[in-house]
């Protein structure tokens, strides 16, 4: 299913193929604005509302490239795999953790980013399949991603839609989908994957040689420290991000300015993203959004919560859950109904490649790391795995209440 990528044109096609959908995307929203059917004043209102995002996207890509050139993930491998010694259960425990506190207190984008290049590193290091780790990361990054605002960037639009909720309020609504987000994929991937997970490999195999820049090392750790304190802060989340992005170029223009190259930039997937609102804006235009109205079911029963979900996670799988998340919003009204369509576009995207930015990241740092994932059995997997999450989170959100 994971394999290496057998030439850098592989990698190349792959990425032009993924602007060009973007280019096609974007085109078709063009032609819509010209011909007037998409007003220039919803472009413009749909803009101030993305831009955030795409910026927080490009910056906290080129923080995970460049900590991964300095070799913080290596020692960070190292070090998860000395804690485990040698025990997989436990190793892929610790992972799962890691991924959880990431995606709750830094965002389910900044697990994607940050993360995957430690657990692939670390699966290779010790010799273990590098499969159920990767699965571990992208899952938890986005069911994990239900407890606070700054989880999920469709909670942050949900927030502004409840009037502003503190944290802990927001938390308070959805404790439970979080607890159901958590443990129900991790029983999927152990029982799916429990033959890779339960086994020993050798302590002495995750000792890597101390070759690297260690000032450039300590500066890059704490740019991620400081990037992680300012998220916590309350601040804009694309603020820290860009500030942290922008020092580590500068002290790799001091210490390793051959590393600074235009690829850090992760262009086909911001295209693509940008595509993807642009299309789906001008399809609300279109008549879109009048459809979906029709399709939201009416009241606050369970009947009712589990059809939301259900609907916010097919259009999530269909289109991706941010602009999903944006064209079912205003169909919404009351916090059940608006926590139940954020279980379905946080918790049901597990299925396609485009159903969360998460998961494009996530593939986009799989691709940089020279592995190719199968979409096929990734999707089968899903298929189990997003129903019956969301499910229980349903049923968890209406116990807890």
């Amino acid at each position: 299913m994971i394999r290496s990528c057998s030439s850098y044109s592989q990698i190349m096609r792959t990425a032009a193929r993924t602007a060009l959908i973007g280019l096609v995307l974007l085109a078709f929203g063009a032609v819509l604005i010209v011909m007037g059917v998409y007003p220039v004043s919803a472009v413009l209102m749909l803009t101030a509302r993305v831009w955030p995002v795409l910026l927080f996207v490009v910056a906290v890509t080129v923080m995970a490239e460049l900590a991964t050139r300095s070799g913080l993930f290596d020692v960070l491998a190292d070090a998860a795999a000395r804690v485990a010694r040698g025990r997989g259960m436990l190793l892929w425990l610790l992972v799962a953790v890691i991924a959880v506190a990431a995606t709750v207190f830094l965002s389910l984008d900044t697990t994607a980013v940050l993360l995957t290049p430690i657990v692939v590193v670390l699966a290779r290091r010790v010799s273990m399949d590098p499969l159920p780790f990767a699965f571990t990361t992208v899952w938890m990054a986005n069911t994990a991603s239900m407890l606070l605002p700054v989880s999920n960037l469709t909670n942050l639009l949900a927030q502004q839609r409840l009037g502003g909720v503190s944290p802990g309020d927001f938390a308070a609504l959805t404790f439970g989908a979080e607890i159901a987000g958590v443990l129900v994929p991790l029983a999927v991937l152990l029982a799916v994957f429990r033959r890779r997970i339960v086994r020993r490999y050798q302590e002495a195999s995750t000792r890597t040689e101390a070759t690297r820049d260690r000032a450039l090392l300590v500066i890059v750790a704490l740019m991620v420290v400081a990037f992680i304190i300012g998220i916590l802060s309350g601040l804009p989340v694309w603020q820290p991000a860009c500030a942290a992005a922008a020092l580590m170029i500068i002290a790799f223009a001091w210490r390793r300015r051959e590393a600074l190259r235009f690829n850090l930039l992760p262009i086909p997937v911001v295209v693509l993203c940008c595509g993807m609102f642009l299309s789906v804006g001008a399809l609300g235009a279109l008549g879109l959004s009048g459809l979906l109205e029709h399709l939201v079911p009416a009241g606050s029963g369970l009947g009712a919560t589990l059809a939301t979900a259900g609907l916010g996670a097919a259009s999530a799988n269909l289109v991706n859950n941010l602009p999903a998340y944006l064209a079912l919003e205003p169909a919404e009204h009351g916090s059940g109904a608006i926590v139940a369509l954020l279980i379905g576009v946080n918790i049901g995207p597990l299925v396609t490649p485009w159903a969360s930015l998460a998961t494009l990241l996530w593939y986009e740092r799989l691709r940089r790391l020279d592995v190719v994932i199968s979409w096929r059995r990734y999707a089968l997997l899903g298929l189990v795995a997003a129903p019956l999450t969301g499910t229980l989170a349903v049923l968890a959100t209406n116990t807890v209440r």
